[in-house]
């Protein structure tokens, strides 16, 4: 269609209609859309409009509209945008769905590259449980393509379970969430520390500066696959610790290597208002500082017996273990202020499932098997921030707040 052309369907009286605006964006296309619609005293239900490479897609719903008046205010539309490069549309909404009562939900998927068979896939699946497809937006193109998909309609465990075995069969991560204001709500986030937030695990440092790595590898593996009991095997490898000094414990915290993207994650939840927490079965004196020096607000961990400045190969006070790391995590959220369905807890290993299991929103990241089917989703990938992505927060909206950020801090600078 040219410019301002319009067509009609149907005659039917006191319909909901549809209007629809499509073609070249321009400034003040919607402001006089509106004003058509304004001067005749037409009811609005709803309004969607998405700009993708220039084109425009703008789509207002009206309540009841008499046949009557129907082709006089198709004319009065396409008349107001005469000079627009834009296509307008008037149908009747035959069957007004209330989406009121529709189930809402988030569909994420994330992958070092996603293929139009998995899109396909993914939607194909949806359909099938009864859903329907609202809205496709690309959260990122970098470190990971990453999609969020609105779906209203279906079962949420079916969608889980149907698209589970699609992420399976595609090699990439999908995560369902039910949608809500509540995801834009205040949230504490709880990392786990050893091959979360840090490459590798704590104390296979320590024993290599004391030369039991082998011994405590082996003890560590048993743990984290669920083989062992995780205080006792604690014990036993902190017991191989003994004679190692402050210097070495010191050397071991530079030593220290963050997950690619853990400082991204950290920095966007903090801007975002979020409390952000570390729960461990490592040790304070080694990732304390470290927790500090990245802003975050809490943190539970072991603590190393010292004497003279050297470990005794005991620890003190209570030990943070499976149960203990969940029981953080609900403290923590009753002194932020944060019910605990809008918690969301990261780890890896076993001792990470009940914690997992008790915040609202349980990621396993690059997890053991039996974490992954426990977890309520999993991330394959080896970028700490795609947890932004799960929580619809786009690569354009990190970058640009970086640089704000720092736009603001170099005008700081130059005012001195």
């Amino acid at each position: 269609m040219g410019r301002g052309q319009y067509r009609e369907v149907g005659m039917l009286a006191q319909l909901p209609h549809l209007v629809t605006v499509s073609g070249q964006d321009a400034p003040g296309i919607a402001e006089r859309l509106f004003a058509a619609l304004g001067e005749r005293g037409i009811e609005i239900r709803d309004v969607e409009q998405v700009r993708v490479h220039g084109r425009l897609l703008l789509c207002v719903e009206l309540a009841g509209l008499a046949t009557s008046e129907s082709a006089a205010l198709a004319a009065a539309i396409a008349d107001s945008l005469t000079e627009d490069a834009v296509s307008v549309t008037i149908d009747p909404l035959l069957e007004a769905e209330d989406a009121g009562e529709r189930d809402q939900f988030l569909v994420t998927v994330l992958a070092p590259e996603i293929a139009v068979g998995t899109l396909e896939g993914i939607c194909g699946r949806i359909a099938h449980c009864d859903g329907n497809i609202e809205r496709i937006v690309r959260l990122s193109a970098y470190p990971v393509h990453s999609y969020e998909f609105a779906v209203a309609g279906g079962d949420l465990d079916l969608l889980r379970r149907a698209l589970a075995d699609e992420a399976v069969r595609r090699e990439v991560d999908i995560a369902v969430q039910v949608d809500g204001l509540h995801r834009r709500a205040k949230h504490l986030i709880v990392l786990d520390a050893d091959s979360t937030l840090l490459q590798g695990e704590v104390i296979d440092l320590l024993a290599e500066e004391c030369g039991c790595g082998a011994q405590v590898t082996a003890v560590t593996e048993a743990a984290m696959a669920g083989e062992l009991d995780f205080e006792e095997a604690l014990r036993q490898r902190v017991r191989l610790l003994a004679g190692l000094d402050q210097a070495a414990l010191d050397r071991v915290r530079q030593a220290l290597l963050l997950s690619p993207g853990a400082r991204t994650l950290v920095r966007t939840l903090k801007r975002l208002g979020y409390e952000t927490a570390v729960v461990s079965g490592g040790f304070t004196q080694v990732i304390g500082s470290l927790v500090e020096e990245l802003g975050i607000d809490h943190l539970a961990a072991n603590e190393l017996e010292m004497v003279d400045g050297v470990l005794t190969g005991g620890l003190v006070g209570p030990i943070v273990d499976r149960v203990g790391k969940a029981e953080a995590l609900v403290r923590f959220a009753a002194a932020a202020g944060v019910p605990q369905s809008r918690t969301i807890a990261v780890g890896d290993g076993a001792n990470d499932l009940d914690m997992l299991a008790a915040a609202g929103l349980g990621i396993a990241f690059n997890a053991k098997p039996l974490v992954r089917q426990a977890a309520d989703t999993a991330l394959s990938v080896p970028y700490l921030d795609a947890i932004l992505f799960l929580l619809g927060i786009s690569r354009d909206e990190v970058e640009t707040a970086d640089q704000l950020e720092a736009a603001g801090l170099a005008g700081q600078a130059g005012g001195r």
